[in-house]
């Protein structure tokens, strides 16, 4: 009898390692990426991931072209099909600003600023299977998902990988560094062709995965059908190690490329130059004074003042700068400030271990 059941017993235990290897080898490395989540500051967390991101599948299939497409393929994709969540999205307004100069040493930098209603960020420095290594910044709070999914917690922590298909900021191993803003006006981008569709956070990890410099990015961009988050017109700030800095724009769905170092919330292209320009804003106009002050050259010190100079305090109704981050494009690598605390940076590297 003794010898039955523990016969019995290893077989048992045989089968929930079987079954332990299995599970960990579909789930593994999203349970590592999950639990790797630090809190940085106040409204700040860093994570890592490395494996599958995903991204292939999701071009195979052709992409998606809103948000709840986007959030209803990621989800499928971090369950492994288990899931399929009903999603319903909501919308929200955001301002943000960047500056792209040459640093003394010959290298490249690039500020930015992330302005939103609310915030809570995430870092993700992600090693794909297949394509470059970068970090970008999520937002957790853009899909207007609520504080109640800050990554604290496993599930939570979970569901910031989210974060491997929606950027609204980064930079990859090649010194590649691209930005989200709202753009000048509400009117949507929405290209339909027979070409993939990618939304417009989702195409920024499409560009920083495949992309080495700026005439990479928009040759994919030029790719695939874009498509407006959050019911907004979007344009892209796009900088890379040789120096050239330019904004995408879109319009009537036409995808318009202006060269500029520095951009805020209005058009820069001559189809809709300043559409978008708002009484008191004058964020543009000082970027730009900086810029032709220095001629363009700054280290990293002064190019972190001329972006804290434009970040944004919070107001009623405004959250203001949720991150600020400055990428050194030579020497890929960033460092963050949250909420305006300058005197808190964390700085992260690409192609080493940990990324710190």
């Amino acid at each position: 009898m003794k010898k039955v059941l523990k016969i019995a017993l290893l077989s048992v235990l045989g089968l929930v390692l079987v079954v332990g290897v299995l599970v960990w080898l579909e789930f593994g490395p999203f349970v590592k990426g999950a639990l790797s989540v630090e809190k940085l500051d106040d409204g700040l967390y860093y994570m890592e991931y490395k494996g599958d991101d995903g991204f292939d599948g999701l071009m195979e299939q052709g992409g998606f072209e809103n948000a709840d497409q986007l959030v209803s393929y990621v989800m499928g994709f971090l369950s492994k099909g288990h899931y399929k969540p009903e999603v319903n999205t909501k919308k929200e307004g955001f301002g943000c600003s960047t500056l792209t100069v040459a640093s003394p040493d010959g290298g490249v930098l690039m500020g930015r600023n992330f302005d939103f209603p609310s915030g809570v960020g995430v870092i993700l420095h992600t090693i794909p299977n297949r394509g470059y290594e970068s970090i970008t910044t999520f937002n957790v709070e853009f899909y207007g998902f609520g504080d109640d999914y800050k990554p604290e917690g496993f599930s939570n922590q979970y569901l910031a990988l989210t974060g491997l298909f929606v950027a609204l900021d980064g930079i990859n191993e090649k010194g590649l560094a691209i930005a989200d803003l709202i753009a000048g006006d509400s009117i949507e981008t929405h290209q339909r062709t027979s070409k993939p569709d990618l939304t417009t956070t989702a195409a920024i990890r499409y560009m920083l995965n495949n992309a080495a410099n700026v005439g990479e990015a928009l040759e994919l961009l030029n790719g695939i059908d874009m498509h407006s988050d959050i019911g907004a017109a979007h344009h892209y700030a796009i900088s890379d190690v040789s120096g050239r800095s330019v904004v995408v724009e879109y319009v009537d769905n036409k995808m318009v490329v202006t060269e500029t170092p520095a951009v805020t919330n209005h058009y820069l292209c001559d189809a809709k130059h300043n559409v978008g320009l708002k009484e008191g804003d004058d964020r543009y106009d000082r970027l730009c004074e900086k810029y032709d002050q220095t001629g363009g050259v700054m280290d990293v010190k002064q190019l972190t003042e001329a972006i804290e100079a434009v970040s944004q305090p919070e107001r009623e109704g405004f959250f203001g700068t949720v991150w600020t981050m400055v990428m050194d494009l030579k020497n890929p690598s960033v460092t963050y400030y949250s909420r305006r605390h300058f005197d808190k940076p964390f700085h992260f590297k690409l192609s080493q271990p940990n990324g710190k």
